[in-house]
């Protein structure tokens, strides 16, 4: 459903439009349309990978006189932090472009940027050109991060939202192994020393223009859509996704979960501003906190872990592919394994585990290395994986953190924000400190730039314990309420006489009063068995009662939650199984009766309780129910 009122100039601030279109896309199961979105924008990641790797691989090779270009030690560090600059800028620039134009423009235009970038860099010849074309390359990069996380969220079900998008983010790692395994191949002595590197950077635009012809089709947001006075083609794109699921033989639910919005075409950069700063000032901080955090550690080494392995441990440029390879395995095995997690467990305890975890192995790392202890370069990569096996489960979090704790006015260039304050205070400086360090040859000047690491990663996971917000499993308006639904509840016009309420209208106000108190009553319940015993102490997601959150001032203590709506219909659905069979059915016939492996880790079971505390069903044993 999407009908608008009180309209007049297209996309003015007058026009208010009640739709289902966020619940609708929320209810998808996993589908075809996924796997698009996934391959079409999360392959992002996976050039960016291949970017950072492809430098740390053959950073040896261009400080190699008969490169063609013959950079200095301290000159990689510098390309290494041009590209991070290259890309605040570039997610800075893109970003608030990607919410004033939508998602798909602009994740076309900086992916085109990305191909023309790293395609000219194959044929540098000099510093200066190199540095260019790295910069120009990163801010392509960056404009992507912006378009492609908010895109994604958006278009994910909050269910599978957490893991989903860890996975993606982690691919930057699948790219990273690609990126090594191609610079082990192009800098052996099958390619003269000044053209192997060469053929890395210009596979990087092949593959991006392979992403294109994928990325052609995969829709504009329609959340964003409906906000900026487009919902018909919202309505379109969506019903468009359900026909595609349904004719896969899934059966959809309708929803009747809405929200009021007053479109937009645009929101000033003011209002966008005194969000993040007046609104939000707690999850501000947490968000810098998360970005500086890992960028610092993750960019320090990963741009200077070539020199860090023939520097210290004398291995050859040709073999230093073999360890980026083994690094990249383990920061993608990650987010892979513990992605699930993120959605079961709860953000705040993985994040913080993540990031706290990190710094732990990194301080034992750093102190055996500066005392040589790591005397074989696999005892040191060992402890490499450990490290950043957890930071990347925690670095991969930071983007999903940020994309789902403002509104989606504001969603895009949030990330781009953060990106940009956070890898430029971490991203530029560690890169730097590491590469200088290095550049000394003194294992203890190299402990000290470990040890700033991680102390900087634990502050960010230090953050997420007291700042850290519970959004798994929970719908994007839930956890951060669209700028423009709020200006819809505010009311119409200045003056505007309301109308006088029909009988409709009262049964439908009357029914949605009874629809609260009963979800009012259910996270009453909820909350009282969490305040007692050892529940009081299990991390997991949250109740998603209420839509005040500490630190998130002007919020109501009222919301809509839509949480609540997807577990009425999931009460529903068992109530109907258990009355078609007129008879007891085990909790595992239920189950598989109403297909609750599509609804998202732990739901049946809330469902199954929440249907027998409201009488809904009777329960005749631990496994076994029967109809009301």
């Amino acid at each position: 459903m999407s009908s608008a009122a009180a309209t007049s100039e297209r996309g003015t601030a007058t026009d208010v439009i009640e739709t289902d279109i966020p619940g609708r896309l929320d209810r998808l199961p996993w589908s075809r349309f996924h796997w698009l979105v996934v391959i079409g924008l999360g392959t992002v990641w996976i050039l960016d990978g291949l970017e950072v790797t492809i430098v740390g691989s053959i950073a040896s090779r261009l400080t190699e006189k008969g490169s063609g270009i013959e950079l200095s030690t301290g000159s990689i560090g510098t390309a290494a932090a041009v590209y991070v600059a290259g890309a605040c800028i570039g997610a800075l620039f893109f970003g608030q472009l990607t919410d004033r134009l939508g998602r798909k423009k602009l994740f076309i235009i900086t992916l085109g940027v990305y191909l023309l970038a790293t395609f000219a860099t194959a044929f540098a010849w000099t510093a200066w050109y190199f540095f260019l074309c790295r910069f120009v390359t990163g801010a392509g990069i960056g404009g992507e991060y912006a378009a492609i996380n908010s895109a994604i969220d958006e278009l994910i079900p909050a269910r599978v939202r957490g893991r989903v998008d860890l996975i993606i983010n982690g691919s930057y790692w699948v790219g990273s192994a690609a990126g090594a395994a191609a610079a082990l191949f192009f800098l052996s002595s099958v390619f003269p020393k000044d053209i192997g590197w060469r053929i890395t950077f210009a596979l990087g635009a092949v593959l991006a223009l392979t992403i294109m012809l994928v990325r052609r089709n995969v829709p504009e947001s329609p959340r964003w859509l409906f906000i900026h006075g487009r919902e018909e083609e919202a309505e379109r794109i969506v019903r468009d996704i359900e026909q595609g699921v349904e004719e896969d033989g899934e059966q959809l639910d309708e929803v009747d979960d809405t929200i009021k919005v007053r479109q937009r075409e645009s929101i000033p950069f003011r209002t966008i501003g005194r969000t993040a700063i007046k609104l939000y000032p707690k999850r501000t901080v947490l968000g810098i906190a998360l970005f500086v955090g890992q960028a610092f550690l993750y960019n320090g080494l990963t741009f200077n872990l070539g020199t860090l392995f023939t520097t210290f441990y004398g291995v050859s440029s040709s073999f230093v592919p073999v360890f980026i390879i083994v690094f990249a395995i383990g920061n993608f095995m990650g987010p892979l394994l513990l992605g699930r997690l993120f959605d079961t467990v709860g953000r705040i305890p993985m994040i913080s585990l993540s990031y706290l975890g990190s710094a732990a192995v990194a301080v034992v790392m750093a102190l055996l290395f500066a005392n040589q202890s790591l005397s074989s370069p696999w005892a040191f990569e060992a402890f490499i994986f450990a490290t950043f096996f957890l930071a990347s489960a925690g670095a991969s979090a930071a983007y999903l953190t940020v994309s789902e704790i403002f509104p989606m006015e504001t969603r895009a260039l949030a990330i781009a924000f953060f990106y940009a304050i956070g890898t430029g205070l971490g991203g530029i400086v560690g890169p730097i400190l590491f590469g200088q360090m290095i550049g000394t040859n003194d294992r203890t000047w190299v402990m000290v730039a470990f040890l700033i690491g991680a102390g900087v990663m634990s502050l960010g996971g230090i953050a997420e314990l007291f700042l850290g917000v519970k959004a798994e499993q929970t719908q994007l308006e839930d956890i951060a309420k669209p700028l423009t639904a709020e200006e819809a509840e505010e009311g119409g016009e200045p003056g505007e006489e309301k109308p006088e309420e029909s009988d409709v209208r009262r049964r439908a106000r009357e029914e949605q009063e009874a629809r609260e108190r009963r979800w009012r009553e259910r996270t009453e319940r909820r909350s009282a068995r969490e305040r007692v015993g050892r529940r009081r102490y299990r991390p997991g997601p949250a109740t998603g009662g209420s839509f005040y959150s500490p630190g998130m001032l002007g919020t109501s203590l009222r919301s809509r939650q839509p949480s609540q709506g997807i577990l009425d219909r999931e009460i529903d659905a068992i109530a109907r199984v258990l009355e078609d069979e007129d008879g007891p059915l085990r909790r595992e016939e239920i189950a598989r009766r109403v297909g609750a492996r599509r609804w998202g880790p732990g739901r049946f079971r809330e469902a199954l309780d929440a249907a027998s505390i409201e009488e809904r069903i009777r329960r005749l044993s631990r496994t076994t129910y029967a109809p009301a």
